[in-house]
């Protein structure tokens, strides 16, 4: 990689960096400019040379965070699978440990909850997209809204991993959160309560 690139990319970590430590420190709307660039120890043109404000600054670290947990999660896609294997949600919450910082700004809902917003738009959108994928090719037919279902299903990973970022040490095991959620997709809240029969009319 040409030095150039490197000094881009280490401006840009740097800058990432210090907007979500001082996010997590103040609270968003707090942060200036200024404050970025001196906790990134970086001059106001360098950071204008690469966002034109901490909005969008916030906004490529979302973009950044949303693609690299799509490209993990792609291999594990497979629309013809009865079921669910829990593996793109244990990925999902591996990845949330690994940039625990930034999915902790984003899913506290900071700058006025754009971010999240987004993040919930993006997830519910390729949940979306699988269930219908695996619906066509298993040849069922869904019984509620496939976007209802898919929202429904983002809703509860994002309650449980910002309960599970903000907890230090985190409750639960990653693989038993992760398993946890898979009973829950495969066989429901009714069951999970402990019921066995069907419940009634």
């Amino acid at each position: 990689m040409p030095p150039e690139d490197r000094r881009v990319r280490r401006s840009r970590r740097a800058l990432r960096e210090a907007l979500v430590s001082l996010t997590l420190e103040r609270g968003y709307s707090s942060v200036t400019v200024e404050d970025i660039t001196a906790r990134a120890d970086l001059g106001r043109a360098t950071f204008y040379s690469h966002y034109t404000d901490k909005d969008d600054l916030l906004q490529q670290i979302v973009t950044d965070l949303i693609e690299d947990l799509n490209q993990r999660l792609e291999p594990l896609a497979d629309p013809g699978e009865v079921g669910f294997t829990g593996k793109p949600v244990l990925e999902v919450f591996r990845h949330a440990a690994e940039e625990r910082d930034a999915y902790r700004v984003i899913l506290r809902g900071e700058g006025d909850g754009r971010a999240l917003r987004r993040y919930i738009e993006d997830r519910t959108a390729v949940a979306a997209a699988t269930f219908a994928a695996r619906a066509k090719n298993l040849g069922v037919t869904p019984k509620m809204d496939i976007y209802v279902l898919a929202r429904a299903w983002v809703g509860e990973q994002t309650a449980i991993m910002q309960w599970w970022l903000e907890t230090d040490p985190p409750p639960v095991p990653l693989e038993d959160v992760a398993a946890m959620l898979r009973t829950l997709s495969l066989h429901g809240r009714y069951r999970a309560m402990g019921f066995e029969d069907e419940p009634p009319a």
